[in-house]
């Protein structure tokens, strides 16, 4: 049964910076999934480790935040039908070496940390990704 949801994606620095934000929308697009708000922001280190803070435990953490702070994002609300598990489906694996042919991970990134773009793993976690970045 499908039934329509809505996710947050992130296009991040290392994507930015190489202007490739417009081919991963195009990819979201292509996919059926509508890009209900987009914005583009310069977020602190704090609010990285505020937005991160479910891998505050995790050796990686430190640059997680460092790196989500170090240059402009875009932040996206995609919606459609299982909108998180095409989203997620069409980012690959983390790692982009591991990530299946085509996926934006495979496309664009870099290295495991700077992996293009980031989505939300759950609709209980596309929620409150989607208020922290949309919410006024």
């Amino acid at each position: 049964m499908s039934s329509i949801e809505q996710t947050l994606s992130i296009i991040k620095p290392d994507a930015v910076e190489r202007n490739l934000t417009d081919k991963i929308k195009t990819i979201f697009t292509e996919n059926n999934l509508k890009i209900k708000e987009t914005k583009k922001l310069h977020i602190t280190k704090d609010e990285a480790s505020e937005f991160y803070k479910v891998h505050q435990s995790k050796p990686f953490y430190n640059d997680l935040c460092g790196y989500l702070s170090s240059g402009p994002i875009v932040v996206l609300i995609l919606e459609g039908d299982n909108a998180v598990k095409i989203n997620r489906k069409l980012m690959g694996a983390t790692d982009p070496k591991k990530a299946e042919e085509n996926t934006i991970r495979k496309l664009y990134g870099i290295s495991i940390d700077k992996n293009s773009v980031h989505g939300s793993d759950s609709l209980e976690n596309a929620k409150k990704e989607i208020d922290f970045f949309f919410k006024s």
